[in-house]
């Protein structure tokens, strides 16, 4: 029993890690396809390849998926709160806000996903699992602080900024609580739903913008905009919500929330490398406390014994 608690262990952290490194990954392509596209057009289109992908891949039975008899309403739930409510809180947060006012936001996850779990799920964190959320936390702000922080001071972007912390705090639980679904039914759900949602944005967006032509040509004309749906519908929205998911339910809502601050570490590096980005020391420092945060969360094993009770 203990060897198989163990694998769960194993098998959850290469998940989250994963994950975060392709969200992480995003920002580059999220960067470069802002230049030619509005937020929700990508968004559309992201979850619409990101969808017609899972759909093909159920049709030649490379993944199976099974509702029959299941009640649909749960993974309406999750699917509500993420991808809908997260990005709608994030892109509309983000355009009223300054990057670093938007990043010490959603910096606030981790910590806002402790207080979902101890509430909803009635499972008290660990000492070491709350110091390391928030040395993860002290990581992702020092990283913030080195590019200087810039205020905005507006409530429209903070209150939705405020409202993708929440969602995302509620997915994650709503996650670990549909215990009875396989991960394929919960990220099929939530992309079908994010693609409906996202694709009637988009199209609503674009008409008030006076340009439904230019929304369906997108793809075929902006190379940047392209690579960008391609590596976030499938890298992330298919692989990477597919991994968050399967990490949640190996090794619950606590450790898989602590790993968030991974993604800021690996937006950084491929920033820098990839966009001729600032890289300071004192960004270094931001990042190692970020991975030892992240540690802290994850290797005490006290841990284990209490988190299967």
């Amino acid at each position: 029993m203990k060897q198989i608690r163990q694998n769960d262990i194993i098998i959850g952290v290469l998940c989250v890690s994963s994950s975060e490194v392709l969200f992480g990954l995003s920002y580059m392509f999220t960067k470069t396809a802002m230049d030619t596209a509005e937020p929700f057009a990508l968004l559309g289109w992201r979850f619409l390849l990101a969808i017609l992908v899972m759909f093909l891949c159920i049709k030649l039975g490379l993944i199976k998926m099974d509702l029959k008899g299941k009640p649909i309403k749960p993974l309406l739930i999750i699917a509500f709160f993420s991808p809908c409510l997260y990005f709608i809180g994030e892109t509309i947060g983000i355009n009223h806000t300054t990057a670093s006012e938007s990043g010490v936001f959603l910096a606030c996850i981790p910590v806002a996903a402790l207080l979902a779990s101890t509430l909803i799920l009635k499972k008290k964190p660990t000492k070491m699992q709350v110091t390391g959320i928030l040395i993860t936390l002290s990581g992702v702000m020092i990283t913030i602080f080195a590019v200087g922080l810039v205020s905005s001071l507006s409530i429209i972007g903070y209150s939705f900024l405020f409202i993708a912390i929440i969602a995302y705090a509620l997915y994650v639980v709503f996650v670990e609580k549909a215990a009875a679904y396989s991960v394929i039914d919960i990220t099929y759900v939530m992309l079908l739903f994010g693609a409906i949602v996202f694709g009637i944005l988009a199209v609503n967006e674009a008409i008030i913008n006076g340009n439904i032509n230019e929304l369906i040509l997108l793809p075929f004309k902006e190379r940047n905009f392209t690579i960008a749906i391609i590596f976030q519908g499938i890298g992330c929205s298919v692989i990477a919500f597919f991994l968050f998911n399967v990490a949640i339910s190996k090794i619950g809502v606590n450790r898989a929330s602590s790993f968030i601050g991974v993604s800021t570490v690996v937006s950084i590096i491929s920033g820098t490398i990839s966009l001729n980005e600032n890289f300071t020391i004192y960004q270094i420092i931001g990042a190692f406390v970020i991975l030892s945060g992240v540690y802290i969360a994850n290797t005490n094993k006290a841990d284990d014994k209490k988190d299967t009770d």
